[in-house]
């Protein structure tokens, strides 16, 4: 039988359980569930799930995204964002979509419309970087 070398992230989930504390960035292509604490940026082509026990402190960068917990940081979503009522969102927002439920807390801005690519900085972040130099 030949087997094929190559894997998928299709199908895989990763998860950081509740009690449990993650310090650094954190990179994968595929899902990621998070119910415990990551100190770091986010990255995934994959989807993100924070559940309500879920607090992330950093950058979070994904396909898309369903908050139920906190965080504090840029949140960019290529695709989907939906905050769900017990969501808490300190940072500004890059996204193509979002959906919001009553009783989600959201401090910062808005920037919708197409996100070309994860991990680049839309022109306005540009501009921002060039103002600061």
């Amino acid at each position: 039988m030949a087997r094929n070398s190559q894997i998928t992230a299709e199908g895989v989930l990763n998860r950081i359980v509740e009690d449990s504390r993650i310090t650094g960035e954190f990179k994968s292509t595929s899902d990621i569930r998070i119910d415990g604490d990551l100190n770091g940026n986010l990255i995934t082509t994959g989807k993100l799930v924070l559940g309500v026990s879920g607090r992330i402190e950093g950058d979070v960068t994904c396909e898309n995204a369903e908050i139920e917990g906190i965080v504090s940081g840029k949140v960019t979503v290529r695709q989907l964002l939906s905050l769900k009522a017990s969501s808490k969102v300190e940072g500004d927002i890059y996204t193509d979509k979002i959906s919001i439920e009553p009783g989600a807390i959201f401090t910062g801005t808005c920037n919708m419309g197409k996100v070309k690519e994860i991990n680049q900085p839309t022109a306005s972040e540009k501009t921002l970087q060039e103002q600061a130099v």
